[in-house]
């Protein structure tokens, strides 16, 4: 799929992504997951997360590792 035709909460993480390639993968997923946090709708919140228990497809490595953040405490611990 082309970066136009994501869907808008994976071309967005993608692109906060971008931002922060030149961090550390842990220290940058947990900025970029702050920041989705205070920022984003929790609708946007959640397709994030559901893209990614969908298997990712098209997720920035570092986007992934964010929303994977996102999930609930109880959720995280059965991934």
């Amino acid at each position: 799929m082309s970066a136009t035709g994501l869907p808008p909460h994976v071309r967005l993480a993608n692109e906060i992504a971008r931002q922060f390639a030149h961090r550390e993968p842990a220290d940058a997923a947990a900025r970029i997951a702050n920041h989705i946090k205070a920022v984003w709708d929790p609708r946007m919140k959640a397709a994030l997360v559901a893209q990614l228990d969908s298997g990712g497809e098209d997720l920035d490595p570092i986007a992934a590792l964010a929303a994977a953040q996102l999930r609930p405490v109880e959720a995280r611990g059965a991934q």
